[in-house]
């Protein structure tokens, strides 16, 4: 298939997506760490500590608000990014690193958001995930097994927090981070290739002779 102008513009802005991507998880990860020395994952404490970092913690609201927005922004553009190598029509076997890491990515960022539902213990975050708890507990034969993993076995409480945290700090985050260096070093991998192809097709090119 012959690459036209509008297929290497789409995959220089995929390029350009997957390094968004890796700036957001790594801002999120160091935004993460600096909020764990003053989060206490537990009921009720959650809500004041989040509220200390934000009041009486230099440059803590800062942080928090770095580590809410690049996690929405990592589902956003990993989101386009994919609708983007869809529309790009990157179906070969070369770009399949590339689109399962792009979705798995997509997908831990999903679970970061839906982990950290309760992790501020507010009334919102309570009440969804007690409606999503439900949910899970529905699902045939593993349901109340994931309910009780995640809750500790019992109500909603500092051991539900604690669980949460646990996922959503040191599991969940270090999948989206390996998966989105996988996915930057696939694409930038296929952006070589993008470039050699427009190489062959200018010296295949008829050249204009005076």
């Amino acid at each position: 298939m012959q690459t036209t102008q509008f297929d290497i513009t789409l995959r220089r802005i995929t390029t350009l997506l997957s390094v968004a991507i890796i700036t957001l998880v790594l801002i999120g990860a160091t935004t993460g760490v600096l909020i764990s020395f003053y989060y206490e994952p537990a009921a009720g404490k959650a809500y004041e500590s989040l509220v200390k970092i934000s009041t009486e913690v230099s440059y803590g609201w800062l942080f928090l608000e770095a580590h809410h927005i690049a996690g929405n922004g990592v589902v956003a553009v990993g989101l386009i990014q994919i609708v983007l190598m869809f529309l790009n029509r990157q179906f070969r076997r070369s770009w399949l690193i590339a689109w399962v890491s792009g979705i798995l990515f997509t997908l831990s960022a999903i679970g970061l958001g839906w982990t950290a539902m309760i992790l501020d213990w507010s009334q919102e975050g309570y009440w969804r995930f007690n409606l999503e708890l439900g949910t899970i507990g529905s699902i045939p034969l593993i349901g109340h097994q994931l309910r009780d993993i995640l809750t500790g076995g019992g109500g909603i409480d500092s051991v539900t927090v604690q669980h949460l945290y646990t996922i959503h700090s040191y599991v969940i985050s270090v999948i989206a981070l390996v998966l989105a260096i996988v996915h930057l070093v696939s694409v930038l991998w296929q952006e070589k290739q993008t470039e050699q192809e427009i190489i062959v097709n200018e010296l295949r090119s008829p050249v204009n002779q005076n």
